[in-house]
């Protein structure tokens, strides 16, 4: 893994939250993006070299939703950028962890993404994501 690529927030109001990190952090959100297929609009800002995903569901069975009404809003995940998402998959599978989606999909700020299981990395959503690169 090469960094934290983000640190992912799951939070009840969008615009509340980014007022509030906006304060907090003294700079604006960068991007607004919905990603339908996880009924989840997400907000990123960055500090410094390292950046903050706001989640916000939009959809009430939506794996976000599912989270806040069980944990409320808070840290929902940590996500590392890696170099080839599909060897990085095989290679975590074959150390134990238990991956959620062995296919990658297409994630927030053009990203491919695959999540462990938190069972196996003590109670943290781990999210690896690779970089979408224009051919």
């Amino acid at each position: 893994m090469e960094k934290i690529e983000h640190i992912g927030i799951a939070v009840k109001n969008l615009e509340a939250s980014n007022i509030l990190f906006e304060k907090l952090l003294g700079v604006p959100h960068y991007k607004i993006e919905e990603v339908a297929s996880e009924g989840v609009r997400t907000s990123f800002f960055k500090s410094g070299p390292n950046k903050i995903e706001l989640l916000e569901a939009t959809k009430p069975d939506s794996p976000i939703a599912k989270y806040l009404e069980k944990k409320g809003e808070g840290i929902h995940h940590i996500a590392f950028a890696v170099e080839d998402i599909v060897l990085e998959i095989e290679r975590l599978k074959g150390e134990g962890f238990v991956v959620l989606n062995e296919i990658p999909k297409k994630g927030a700020d053009n990203k491919r993404v695959a999540f462990l299981h938190p069972k196996g990395t003590n109670g943290v959503l781990v999210e690896l994501c690779q970089e979408i690169k224009e051919s």
